[in-house]
């Protein structure tokens, strides 16, 4: 059974972590994924098992908002600066580059919450 509750608090944790990332932007960015990770598989506890599988659901929650945040500013930037067919190329590329972005980010919050998990 799922904890939406860690899901959430885990979620939340990765877009705190995920904006302090900025200062280190590689490094930053795949530690706040295994501190959401983490965060939701202290919260959930339950082993191995149900700590990755709480951390892959905070990480994909956190990667696909901010797909969704990036690609609606890349449609209205896109929009901007060369009309409404840069503004649809704009976001749909910015987009499909974001869920990648999603995925890593996903698969290394399941690690983080293995270990919470393990800790938990």
């Amino acid at each position: 059974m799922t904890n939406w509750n860690a899901v959430v608090i885990g979620f939340l944790a990765g877009i705190v972590s995920g904006f302090l990332a900025f200062a280190l932007p590689v490094i930053g960015h795949i530690g706040a994924g295994l501190i959401a990770g983490v965060v939701a598989g202290l919260v959930a506890g339950g082993g191995l098992a149900n700590g990755a599988w709480h951390g892959l659901l905070a990480g994909s929650l956190g990667g696909l908002v901010l797909a969704i945040l990036f690609g609606v500013l890349g449609a209205l930037a896109g929009g901007v600066a060369a009309g409404p067919i840069g503004g649809i190329l704009g976001g749909a590329s910015v987009f499909v580059i974001a869920v990648a972005i999603a995925l890593v980010f996903a698969i290394d919050s399941a690690i983080g919450g293995a270990v919470g998990g393990l800790l938990g």
